[in-house]
């Protein structure tokens, strides 16, 4: 597996029926050869893409790519680019950065792709999934799955195109909605630039030099399971014990993506199953010994940018609401009329006590939903902060209130991003915090 090539790969960033753009130096389009630079607008024409400046007009077909004469001393920006697409820190932002432009046209929708090696994508990566001045040992760790990630879905894509199969992320009856969120949805670009994959903002965010040495002491290195790299998912927080691959993505189980009790084993904190609704219960009501049970700001302020910070309870939460905000809110995020909501019940739940199936009930319908990312994006006008957790209800037919009780930050898969932090500030490796979230894999290096 090693002696490879540094791949490239490309990165969605933007659509829309017209986008507007900034050339930093000078750069050559494909085709024609022309050479352009300076600020430009891309428009979807009836008959092919049109990019126009001040200089005149460049008609294409379904595809152009602007090529830049030098990659270190040209750059290009992207005006007005969505980041945290429906989260709740939701907002426009110009974007810059490095490497080839290329814009297709699809229908009457245009996508500006991006288009550089792996390695310079992750100094991006890095510096915007979370602070570029977290610890050498978290940055490095991240590093590494980040790029196991990447080549993983890669490599996944080419194993169902070999195959021929027909990738599936939703099963739904009149009963029951079980759909999963994952990046099989992008046809003509590897990976996205937001929260749906990895976030990449290109040089927007400023790097540091320990951000670009961690890359670097890493190059090509990535977490392997037999003859397989691992599938190295991570999240904000476990709320201290993280959840199978299976009960957030596709039914596959992944050996490596096991139940992990995220604290030192000195802590000899208990292993209870939470799969079962009273331990769940019990475990979300505690405030347990967990590498990612920590208000320390200094190492939050490592994991989490200042749009992330905005969100100060994610260990253990709560949210509050009253029924008739309830059930408008779910006939919203879910287009079913279920009239006033009567109850919220567990049905399913993971090893981290996140629930895979929810069973809601209103006077007029009742559904299953699953798994956890359409648990939390049915209960939230945004994301709610994880599936883990717990319902009160409060009141008689006239005014009824639903508590939800919470653990964690995200889908609770793989690494811990708060925890991990933890465990570089208290002196482990990253080699060693690597070993923690991920059972039984072991770092190679693949170029």
């Amino acid at each position: 597996m090693t002696g490879k090539k540094e791949p490239e790969i490309s990165v969605g960033i933007v659509s829309g029926s017209g986008l507007t753009f900034t050339l930093y130096g000078e750069f050559i389009t494909s085709g024609t050869g022309r050479r352009v630079e300076g600020i430009c607008t891309a428009l979807a024409g009836s008959d092919g893409i049109l990019i126009k400046n001040e200089s005149g007009t460049v008609r294409a077909g379904e595809e152009i790519t602007f090529t830049p004469s030098s990659f270190d001393s040209c750059s290009f920006t992207l005006h007005a680019v969505t980041i945290g697409v429906d989260f709740h820190w939701q907002r426009n932002e110009d974007q810059t950065f490095r490497g080839n432009l290329k814009f297709m046209l699809r229908g009457d929708r245009l996508t500006a792709v991006n288009i550089l090696p792996v390695e310079e994508y992750l100094v991006s990566v890095i510096s915007s999934e979370m602070s570029a001045t977290s610890s050498g040992e978290l940055l490095r760790a991240h590093a590494v799955i980040s790029r196991s990630w990447l080549l993983a879905q890669i490599d996944k894509t080419l194993r169902l195109s070999d195959a021929g199969e027909k990738y599936r992320t939703s099963f739904v009856t009149d009963t029951e909605i079980t759909r999963w969120y994952d990046r099989e949805d992008h046809r003509d670009f590897d990976v996205c630039a937001d929260d749906h994959c990895q976030r990449y903002q290109g040089i927007t965010r400023a790097s540091t030099r320990e951000v670009e040495m961690a890359v670097r002491q890493t190059a090509g290195e990535v977490l392997m399971h037999g003859d397989f790299i691992c599938d190295a998912r991570y999240s904000k927080c476990c709320g201290g014990a993280t959840e199978l691959f299976e009960n957030a993505w596709e039914p596959v189980h992944h050996p490596y993506l096991v139940k992990v009790i995220d604290a030192p084993a000195s802590a000899h904190a208990p292993d209870t199953d939470l799969t079962v609704e009273t331990n769940a219960i019990e475990w979300i009501k505690t405030n347990p010994e967990a590498f990612c049970n920590t208000s320390d700001r200094d190492i939050l302020s490592q994991v989490l940018n200042k749009y992330d910070q905005e969100t100060n309870d994610f260990f253990r939460w709560k949210v509050t609401y009253r029924q008739d905000e309830l059930s408008d809110l779910v006939r919203e995020r879910t287009g079913i009329d279920f009239g006033r909501i009567t109850a919220l019940e567990p049905l399913t739940r993971g090893t981290s006590g996140r629930l895979v199936r929810l069973k809601i009930t209103g006077d007029k319908k009742s559904m299953v939903i699953g798994k956890e990312l359409e648990i939390r994006k049915a209960l939230s006008m945004s994301h709610l902060y994880s599936s883990a957790f717990y319902v009160e209800k409060y009141g008689d037919e006239g005014e009824v209130t639903f508590v939800l009780h919470g653990s964690g930050w995200g889908h609770g898969v793989g690494l811990c991003q708060i925890g991990a932090a933890v465990m570089g500030a208290s002196g482990y490796s990253y080699r060693q915090i690597l070993a923690h979230y991920f059972v039984d894999a072991e770092i190679l290096k693949l170029y």
